[in-house]
């Protein structure tokens, strides 16, 4: 037996040669969407991102190059700020954006997930720029998402994760109202709504036979908010609640969508149920909007815990959107409770705090240095919201349209009937109230006149009178300087392109 002895000097270069050349074997850049990054990505959609964090670190310390961790760590800032809407953390968590496509841009380029993982992080920057007002910036974030998906879609057609993404830019571009077609041709997009709906569906009974079926509880997720907020669906409830049976049990966004899924459609008893039922635990991420989602369905219910809710949301929310709104609320509350005082003070509050920003905080705004509510049109109205249409009914079948004295609540009272005689299929019905409605307020702010010419509208076309639907369209949009004008003539408009006008 016989050895080689190699000179110290030998020894020690050949040693770091081999300690280069299997640090390159094992760090080599990749994309390996593995059990740990799985785990990950699952725990960040059921808002778990303290665990998820744990897992990122335990794979950066497995697979330091893994272009999938960067992906995840992204996903956690989107949805971070899409919970908390903290304009602060907006500020600070940005420039990752670049930072993340630089390293991406280094990684393995013979990758499916090469292209669409740095489409995914402009994609998600363009929406949240969107919701933090740098509108021109998400607009070429878009754009480049969307060029960086179909180079993938044409390298890898079988990739369905490239299905996903690009069936939001469809639907995102194709829902963009009228009025911003301009920008649209200046950053040379269109889309499809319906046609991104399509894929977001096929890609729903694709995704559990293939090796891609983590990606379920996103596409749900996209699937019910596009059909609340773009579609505004009348009858969707049982099909996206059966979408959402099938998420995660242990998720917070399930909650959330259970929650969000009902109040959109006035199913205001399960409302409760579903966001009284959300996990306490402090290893989710606070999500306020639970809160005021379940403080405004408490209120529908005429519930004593109603402050209790929506002063969390407010104390807890650091965004700008419906704290007045909110306060409102409280102070209707006790309007409705006929505690004098505290609806002063919660009056006062809604005068003094929070934005006028969003429609629903201008309109708290005015209706706080307005003249007291009537109490039953009050009642009816948050009846109305939860979906009781025959308590609404009730509230308001005695009174006499005669003896209320301010302008402002008649017609709030024939818009009121009206709402709640759509609601129940009383077209006829519904039509002639509306049309006083719009009688006495379209020359008023109020928003009242010019949405009952939208939903006389909605009515005619979905009896095929596209003649009498297309007037009150276009009666809705020329009514102006009123509440909710943008939201209302978009609707408008989206129903005159629906039936060819």
């Amino acid at each position: 037996m016989f050895s080689i002895s190699l000179p110290s000097m030998i020894k020690k270069y050949l040693f770091v040669f081999l300690f280069f050349l299997f640090s390159g074997l094992t760090a080599k850049a990749n994309f390996v969407y593995d059990a740990t990054c799985i785990d990950a990505y699952k725990a960040i959609l059921s808002l778990r991102m303290n665990e998820a964090r744990q897992l990122i670190q335990k794979e950066k310390q497995l697979n330091p190059q893994n272009g999938i961790v960067v992906l995840l760590e992204n996903y956690i800032d989107y949805f971070s700020l899409l919970a908390s809407e903290n304009k602060n953390d907006y500020n600070r968590l940005k420039e990752n954006k670049s930072n993340r496509v630089s390293v991406l841009e280094d990684n393995d380029k013979n990758s499916p997930y090469y292209l669409f993982s740095q489409a995914e992080i402009y994609l998600q920057w363009s929406f949240l720029k969107a919701k933090f007002g740098d509108y021109v910036s998400s607009g070429f974030d878009a754009k480049k998402a969307n060029g960086l998906l179909k180079d993938n879609n044409k390298k890898y057609p079988d990739f369905l994760p490239n299905q996903k993404s690009l069936a939001l830019v469809n639907i995102i571009f194709g829902s963009i109202p009228a009025s911003f077609k301009g920008v649209t041709h200046f950053l040379g997009m269109n889309g499809n709504v319906l046609a991104g709906i399509k894929q977001l569906e096929d890609l729903k009974t694709q995704l559990p036979k293939s090796n891609y079926s983590f990606y379920d509880d996103e596409v749900i997720w996209f699937l019910c908010v596009t059909d609340i907020n773009v579609l505004h669906s009348k009858d969707s409830y049982n099909k996206l609640m059966a979408y959402i049976s099938g998420m995660d049990n242990n998720s917070m966004l399930k909650v959330y969508l259970e929650g969000y899924v009902s109040s959109k459609t006035a199913h205001n008893d399960e409302t409760i149920r579903f966001l009284e039922a959300a996990p306490k635990s402090n290893q989710y991420i606070n999500l306020p909007s639970i809160n005021y989602m379940l403080g405004v369905a408490k209120l529908s219910h005429m519930d004593k815990d109603t402050p209790v809710f929506l002063n969390r949301y407010v104390n807890e929310y650091k965004g700008t959107s419906y704290i007045k709104d909110a306060y409102l609320k409280i102070a209707y509350h006790y309007l409705l409770q006929n505690d004098s005082e505290k609806y002063d003070y919660y009056l006062k509050l809604v005068r003094s705090r929070g934005y006028a920003i969003d429609g629903k905080d201008k309109i708290a705004l005015r209706e706080a240095n307005e003249p007291k509510p009537d109490l039953d049109l009050l009642k009816a109205r948050f009846y109305f919201d939860g979906g009781y249409y025959n308590k609404a009914t009730a509230q308001l079948s005695n009174k006499d349209v005669n003896n209320i004295k301010l302008p402002r609540d008649k017609i709030e009272y024939y818009y009121r009937v009206g709402r709640i005689d759509d609601k129940i299929n009383k077209n006829y019905e519904a039509v002639l109230n509306y049309q006083k409605a719009i009688a006495l307020g379209k020359e008023t702010s109020y928003y009242y006149a010019a949405n009952a010419a939208l939903l006389i509208g909605n009515i005619y076309e979905e009896i095929k009178d596209y003649k009498k639907a297309a007037i009150y369209y276009n009666q809705a949009i020329d009514m102006k300087s009123h509440d909710y004008q943008t939201d209302i003539d978009n609707d408008a408009k989206a129903g005159l392109k629906r039936i060819g006008q």
